[in-house]
């Protein structure tokens, strides 16, 4: 067991095993807002996130047995929260993922960037600092590719850290810092020319 499981998951893990009645209840309530909050902001309609949540809890508590214990509690659930919105997503879109090249910025031959760079806060919370911006990066980062949207979301909104988010979508840290620098610089694209013109 990884020594980031704390006490209570530990406790909760050993009452969910032995099938108390109150343990499933408490599972719940304790990580329910969060997954809630999670799957809210990736599928952004909050009726399709409680779906996705009630459908997650019923496969955890069909299926609790498969739960291992090699990684917390909470990357578990949210492991299983995050695949569900995933599937819903591809389920309602029923497309192949765009590209993210589309919305990387753009160099010539020479390796130099054809629309000059404009400097803006590397990542999404810093610029939600900003009240008035807060609507215009929610409405960006829906843009990006689910792939990365999803990275960008756990790492820069939920702040969670990159092995975390690893763990949570059964990816190498490598990939998931890839993702993340490549998402934040297709969300700086996406912001440029909008904030650029706030500021003139």
């Amino acid at each position: 067991m990884r020594n980031n499981i704390t006490e209570i998951e530990t406790e909760l893990i050993a009452a969910l095993r032995q099938g108390e009645s109150s343990a499933f209840e408490q599972l719940v309530r304790t990580y329910g807002p969060k997954l809630l909050a999670t799957a809210n902001r990736i599928l952004q309609d909050r009726s399709l996130a409680e779906d996705c949540v009630q459908e997650a809890f019923v496969k955890v508590h069909s299926k609790f047995e498969t739960f291992e214990e090699r990684s917390s509690l909470s990357s578990w659930l949210h492991r299983i929260v995050i695949n569900q919105s995933l599937m819903k997503l591809r389920s309602i879109k029923g497309k192949k993922e765009n590209s993210i090249d589309s919305f990387m910025p753009e160099f010539d031959e020479n390796i130099c960037r054809i629309e000059a760079p404009w400097r803006v806060p590397a990542t999404p919370s810093q610029i939600m600092d900003r009240e008035e911006t807060r609507r215009l990066v929610h409405k960006k980062v829906n843009e990006l590719p689910d792939s990365y949207r999803i990275v960008l979301i756990l790492r820069d909104i939920e702040e969670m850290d990159t092995k975390s988010v690893a763990d949570v979508l059964g990816m190498s840290e490598g990939a998931v810092k890839v993702r993340l620098h490549r998402a934040r610089a297709a969300l700086k694209k996406l912001l440029e020319p909008i904030l650029r013109e706030e500021m003139q």
